[in-house]
C-alpha cells in the first residue's frame, strides 16, 4: 500500500500538540504506512519538550526545524523531507478520525482527476465558556464564514476551490511548484488555485471529518481576523493574481467600506440580530455573545484588508 506523508508545521502548540500526535497515532492504517513530520518553527514554549517523547518512542515521527518560523517554509521543508508517496498537511490546532488518513488516500486513489481532496473541518470550542461557544458557532455559520462547504459540511463528494490542509500526490509539487514562502497566511488557498489554473481538481469529500479548536477570547478571534483580512490583500500583491483568492473574501472589506461611507450600519446590525438569535436559539447560547462573536469577526476581517490596501503605497516590489 502506498505511504503518506503527514506534515504539521508548528509554533507554540503545547497547549495542542499532544491531543493532534495522539489522534494521529489512532489512525486506521498500518504504522508502517504513514510518517509525521512536525516542523518546528522555533517554539518559545514547551511544544518540542512534549513531543520529544513521541520521536523517541516512535520511529516514524519526526521533529524538524524550520528557522523561517511560518507555515509555508514549514510545508516546503516537510515535503523536501518527506518519504511517503503522498502528501497530507494537518495543522497542530486540530485532531483528525480514525479513517481521516486512510479514507482521503481512497478517495485520491479512486476519484480519477482527483489531484486534492479534504475534509469537513469541524469547529469546536476550546473551552466550555460563552464566549468560545458563541465564537466557535459563528465559525461554523454561513453568515460567519460565507460558503466555505469545508466549514458548513457536505453529503456528497463536492468538487471545491479549496480545502482545509489537503491530502497530494508528492508528484504534484514537482509539476505546480511548492507553497509560496513569501504567503504568511493564505498559502493553502493560493495553492489550489495555482493547481486549478494547471487544470487539476479539488475535491471534498465526506465520511471523515477533522476538528478545529477556534479561538476562545474576542481579543484572540479579532487579532486573527485582522491578519486573515490583512493577508487578503497582500496574497493579491505578491501573487499579482486576484485569482489567487475568491470574491468571498474581500465582502468584510465591502461591509467596512460601506460603514466608513455610513451606508449600511443598521441593516448590517439587522441582519446579524436575526441571524444571531437563530443560532442562539439552536445552540441554546447566549445571544449577545453570539452577535458581538458575528461584529468581532466581519469588522476585523475588513479592517484587517483595508489596512492592507493602505499598507500597498509603502512597500517594495517582491
Amino acid at each position: 500500500m502506498s505511504t503518506v506523508s503527514i506534515i504539521c508545521p508548528i509554533l507554540n502548540e503545547e497547549r495542542f500538540i499532544e491531543r493532534c500526535i495522539q489522534s494521529v497515532l489512532q489512525q486506521d492504517i498500518p504504522v508502517n504506512e504513514w510518517e509525521l513530520l512536525l516542523v518546528d518553527g522555533g517554539s518559545t514554549d514547551r511544544t518540542r519538550e512534549r513531543i520529544l517523547p513521541y520521536t523517541e518512542q516512535h520511529p516514524n515521527i519526526r521533529l524538524l526545524s524550520n528557522p523561517h518560523r511560518t507555515a509555508p517554509y514549514a510545508m516546503n521543508i516537510g515535503i523536501r523531507a518527506a518519504k511517503g508517496e503522498y502528501i497530507c498537511r494537518i495543522d497542530a490546532h486540530s485532531s483528525y478520525a480514525k479513517n481521516y488518513v486512510s479514507t482521503l488516500r481512497r478517495y485520491m486513489t479512486t476519484l480519477p482527476d482527483a489531484t486534492n481532496v479534504g475534509a469537513v473541518c469541524r469547529t469546536e470550542a476550546r473551552d466550555d465558556s460563552h464566549k468560545a461557544k458563541a465564537i466557535a458557532a459563528v465559525l461554523s455559520h454561513r453568515f460567519g464564514v460565507g460558503g466555505s462547504a469545508f466549514r458548513t459540511g457536505i453529503e456528497t463528494v463536492t468538487e471545491a476551490d479549496t480545502v482545509p490542509f489537503g491530502f497530494y500526490r508528492r508528484e504534484t509539487f514537482d509539476q505546480i511548484g511548492l507553497y509560496d514562502e513569501r504567503l504568511t497566511r493564505n498559502q493553502d488557498i493560493e495553492l489550489n488555485k495555482r493547481l486549478s489554473q494547471h487544470g487539476g481538481k479539488i475535491y471534498l469529500v465526506p465520511d471523515t471529518y477533522c476538528t478545529y479548536y477556534a479561538r476562545s477570547t474576542y481579543q484572540e478571534l479579532a487579532t486573527n481576523s485582522y491578519a486573515n483580512g490583512k493577508w487578503n490583500i497582500l496574497t493579491v500583491y505578491y501573487t499579482r493574481n486576484f485569482h489567487s483568492l475568491s470574491l468571498r473574501h474581500f465582502i468584510p472589506l465591502l461591509f467596512v467600506l460601506s460603514i466608513i461611507t455610513g451606508v449600511s450600519v443598521v441593516l448590517y446590525l439587522l441582519l446579524a440580530s436575526i441571524v444571531s438569535a437563530q443560532v442562539a436559539k439552536q445552540q441554546k447560547l447566549r445571544f449577545p455573545h453570539v452577535l458581538w462573536a458575528f461584529c468581532v469577526l466581519h469588522t476585523n476581517y475588513g479592517v484587517g484588508s483595508l489596512a492592507g490596501l493602505l499598507t500597498l503605497p509603502f512597500m517594495r516590489n517582491k
